[in-house]
């Protein structure tokens, strides 16, 4: 902190600078003491020492080598880390308060200034919108891809550039950020909220969109199916739709309502717990330990919160059913399934195995007797991970007689039923062969490019068979 540097003195030793006297009285004494070969050393070590480098060689040491005590100087920089300048040179405290205080000081933003930071800060929020908004500007099909469990905005990149560029100039893809990460476990209800409110913003700042989408992962299926049970609209004929018999053909159930002013197109879900995770290797990497699947239910609110309530169905909201039970008819907390039925196609990709996060059963919306028994292959190599396509549901009271009479009043019953008042297409898809099939949870949305790069044709099949 404190910096010296005191002037050469030639013929002096370092230390004799402090005192030259007694330097020269210890050094006579010591080398009395010395014997004669340590005496001609120490002459030979000190003597380049005493010469001086700028006296001439006829010159009067006496002198030219007096003695004077080093200047010292605070040096700014040593205390705020900087290291020592070059050649020397030393921080003039004086001159740098000078030039401190001669700034000139800013003058206040005129009106104009003004204007122009906002439009700054305006283009930066555009910015942020592009890298979760893509597509034509002509485009007027909405595409929203919606993010599961402690997700973000990003894990439908690889789709949205592939729905952007399968489907040139028809869809414009918006990735919802509104519930990522943590905000995840604030339960079913609120993120549909959000999903609501975000989507009506889209529509607002987009005049020209016309149609609407919705492609979501795990939990985002849930949140989705909320979400647009709050934007669903009335519409003329409403009430013939929903008297119309749960197996009339689609193209007359189709055009039932509206959700933000636009037309509901496609509907589909990737590897969605449609019906919570509360039964028997529904969270399959409980391995259907009963132990553990109580111990789930009790606890999984601790870990996700209000989320693991609903999931689980634990949650008894004013003595209400739970959650995933209302949503699956209309009811004062929104229009589930008229939204439902508004949408031209409903489609559940889901995965047969190696997914230890959803069950197969859940995912698909069936009963455990109403799951096929498939072979692990492909039946289009174009597509090698879908293994079967079904696009009808369940028929007839045959199979709902054949049901054991303790799961006809159970929750997952009256779900089940609930769902399959509306057609659905059902897409299994296995990664048995794949490389890194014990991560197909994630495989089937690609969540990470090249990582899930195994998912890619399920995606593909997506784009091939969306309704645009």
């Amino acid at each position: 902190m404190w910096a010296h540097t005191p002037p050469e003195q030639p013929g002096m030793p370092a230390f004799s600078r402090l005192c030259p006297s007694a330097t020269c009285s210890l050094a006579a004494s010591t080398q009395t003491h010395l014997s004669p070969h340590r005496r001609r050393r120490r002459r030979r070590l000190v003597s380049p020492m005493g010469q001086s480098r700028s006296a001439s060689p006829g010159s009067s040491r006496s002198s030219s080598t007096r003695w004077s005590p080093p200047a010292l100087r605070f040096d700014l920089g040593m205390l705020f880390g900087r290291k020592q300048r070059p050649g020397g040179e030393r921080l003039d405290l004086g001159n740098w308060v000078r030039r401190v205080l001669s700034r000139p000081l800013q003058p206040p933003p005129a009106a104009g200034r003004e204007v122009e930071v906002e439009a700054e800060e305006e283009g930066r929020d555009a910015g942020n919108r592009e890298e979760v908004e893509v597509g034509s500007e002509e485009a007027d099909h909405l595409v929203v891809m919606v993010n599961g469990l402690s997700g973000s905005s990003s894990d439908w990149k690889f789709g949205a550039e592939q729905f952007v560029k399968r489907l040139p100039g028809k869809v414009y893809v918006h990735r919802s950020e509104c519930n990522h990460s943590t905000l995840t476990f604030d339960g079913v209800d609120l993120m549909g909220e959000r999903l609501a409110e975000e989507v009506r913003q889209v529509v607002q700042r987009r005049r020209n969109l016309r149609k609407i989408s919705f492609v979501a992962h795990s939990l985002g299926g849930l949140i989705s199916r909320y979400a647009i049970g709050k934007l669903y609209e009335h519409s003329i004929g409403e009430e013939s739709c929903r008297n119309m018999d749960k197996h009339s053909d689609e193209e007359n159930m189709y055009g039932c309502g509206k959700l933000a002013g636009l037309e509901p197109m496609n509907f589909i879900t990737s590897a969605t717990p449609h019906l919570g995770s509360r039964w028997n290797k529904q969270l399959p990497f409980l391995f259907g330990v009963p132990l553990l699947e109580r111990t789930a239910a009790e606890t999984a609110h601790f870990i996700v919160g209000r989320t693991g309530k609903h999931l689980f169905l634990s949650d008894r909201d004013d003595e209400k059913p739970p959650l995933l039970v209302r949503m699956v008819e209309d009811c004062d907390d929104g229009k589930f399934m008229s939204a439902l039925r508004s949408f031209k196609r409903r489609v559940a990709y889901a995965n047969i195995t190696y997914d230890h996060i959803v069950g197969w059963r859940t995912s698909s919306i069936r009963r455990q007797h109403e799951l096929p028994e498939l072979k692990l292959t492909a039946n289009d190599e174009k597509y090698p991970h879908v293994i079967h396509v079904s696009t009808a549901n369940p028929e007839g009271p045959q199979q709902e007689d054949s049901v054991d009479a303790s799961l006809a009043d159970s929750l997952e019953e009256i779900m089940i039923r609930g769902l399959a008042q509306v057609t659905w297409e059902r897409v299994d898809v296995c990664f048995h062969e794949s490389r890194l099939k014990y991560n197909a949870h994630y495989n089937i949305q690609v969540r990470t490019h090249p990582t899930n790069m195994e998912g890619e044709d399920v995606i593909y099949h997506m784009i091939d068979n969306f309704l645009v």
